[in-house]
């Protein structure tokens, strides 16, 4: 059935997808539990995005216009992409130079058993900033850190708080996150903007979390030595040469981004610099890496730095934890993302030119009122995502495809919407049970979501701040009326202090 003029869709058919998505995702993570994310979810995906096309076109949408919706959905998402691929690289070249390991090395050494709390949230920050996940910083340091606390006494429910409080502001604060990446390709905006604005709901956020830990910690009491985290020091000492000097290539990509180069060239930049530092600095770890002595040394260690650019690093110390923790990076390990990234924006796509994201956008827009009103629905939205399509990426990608055009026509620089996204959508994902991410951290740390979940200070706290700014006008970034769509274009210009929500 086609028209010459599609029908609007009513709400029961918009709502249909989605509902289909909900099943088919419930269904994912029953099925396959923590790989819903490697392939099921993405095929959830396609399967309700169908769904969308056969409702666009029984109301009158063609084929031709729903593959070009698709096309140009897709698009938005290209640089993301570009960013995901040299960010694979990047990681694995700082592993093998040596930066990743010596940040973990001196991230470890702040370790005070007195201050185990506090102590824990910094170190799983620098190790998630320093490799850009989650999920790796608590399934090898978080578990560690629960070994200890274990051996402490400690309260299991606000040790894991901890681990996941800083392994997630490390995450979101790292321009090697994924999330990070896709949070300002939905919103329109660029990475290291992005990651600027943050700073002002993250840095509070984690600054009051960071107290309240050191609080209960002074207040509990209780110490003890920490051999884990001496032992997986020691490895990482045996396997690399540790030193300052491995901090080189970080200090560089930092002095680019204040430079403000953008993110593709600066982590590209950054990649290669971390190859040269491994031939130069981590010449026995390469050759043992390519493991090939029928190579002259100098093609060997070439080798070497070309499999971790594009495949990533391998650890062989006999150390499980340290190995699953380096083992990691290169180009191919963010395909899955990629393709996690094409199938929701299939669906989103689908969604938008049929009018149905637009439709169910109307509904809660009508509640909107001013500012704050708009930025507490972004959150309730995400947060509702990760509630009911159990996906942090759908979390970002959905919400910032139905609030980026409203966004705009209030005037609201892009990076507005990608700080709320990150702000609700990243950081609410693990705090679901059935979440990919909830039932991850669960089963990782051995702690049950709602064990911990009264303890994750950062990210139960990150989304309050977002709407407490919102509603206030604080750090609330504007654009020129001129340059707003229908002017000459979308360019923010600062903000000369705080400003009020209408």
């Amino acid at each position: 059935m086609t028209t010459s003029q599609p029908q609007e869709p009513s709400l029961g058919q918009a709502l249909l997808p989605v509902l289909t998505l909900i099943g088919l995702l419930a269904s994912s993570v029953y099925l396959f539990g923590d790989g819903s994310s490697s392939g099921p979810n993405q095929i959830a995906l396609i399967l309700a995005a169908m769904v969308a096309a056969l409702v666009g076109w029984r109301n009158g949408h063609t084929w031709k216009g729903l593959q070009e919706g698709i096309v140009h959905g897709i698009s938005l998402a290209t640089g993301a992409i570009l960013i995901l691929l040299v960010v694979g690289s990047l990681i694995g070249t700082w592993i093998l130079s040596g930066t990743v390991p010596t940040m973990i090395y001196y991230g470890l050494g702040v370790l005070d058993p007195r201050w185990f709390y506090p102590a824990a949230v910094v170190i799983c920050a620098i190790v998630a900033i320093s490799t850009g996940s989650s999920w790796t910083t608590a399934g090898t340091i978080g578990v560690a850190l629960i070994g200890i606390a274990t051996v402490q006494g400690l309260n299991l429910g606000m040790a894991a708080g901890a681990v996941i409080s800083g392994a997630y502001f490390g995450d979101k604060m790292s321009p090697l996150s994924d999330t990070t990446n896709l949070a300002p390709a939905m919103a329109g905006t660029d990475l290291f903007t992005h990651i600027r604005h943050m700073i002002w709901t993250t840095g509070p956020s984690i600054l009051i979390a960071l107290v309240m830990f050191a609080v209960i910690g002074i207040w509990q009491g209780g110490a003890a030595d920490a051999p884990e985290v001496a032992a997986i020091q020691a490895q990482i000492a045996g396997q690399f040469n540790v030193g300052l000097v491995m901090l080189l290539p970080v200090v560089l990509v930092i002095a680019m981004v204040i430079r403000k180069v953008p993110a593709f060239p600066a982590l590209l930049i950054g990649a290669l610099v971390g190859g040269v530092f491994a031939m130069v600095f981590q010449r026995e770890a390469v050759l043992t890496f390519v493991g090939d002595p029928e190579l002259l040394p100098a093609v060997a260690l070439i080798k070497g730095a070309w499999i971790a650019l594009f495949d990533g690093y391998t650890s062989a110390s006999g150390n499980e934890a340290l190995d699953e923790l380096l083992s990691r990076g290169g180009m191919s390990s963010m395909l899955n993302t990629v393709w996690l990234i094409l199938s929701a924006m299939t669906f989103g796509a689908v969604m938008e030119t049929t009018g149905m994201l637009q439709r169910i956008a109307v509904v809660i827009l009508g509640a909107v009122r001013g500012t704050g009103s708009l930025i507490a629905a972004t959150v309730g939205t995400a947060i509702g995502m990760n509630v009911i399509a159990s996906d942090q990426y759908i979390a970002i990608v959905l919400p910032g495809r139905m609030f980026r055009a409203e966004f705009a026509r209030r005037g609201l620089a892009p990076e507005n919407l990608s700080r709320t996204l990150e702000d609700a959508g990243t950081l609410t994902s693990p705090l679901v049970p059935w979440n990919t991410c909830g039932a991850f951290m669960a089963g990782t740390l051995g702690v049950a979501t709602m064990t911990y979940l009264p303890f994750v200070f950062f990210n139960l706290l990150n989304p309050l701040v977002a709407i407490f700014y919102g509603f206030t006008g604080i750090a609330i970034k504007r654009i020129d009326p001129d340059t707003r769509p229908g002017g000459g274009g979308m360019s923010p210009t600062a903000p000369t202090g705080p400003l009020r929500a209408p």
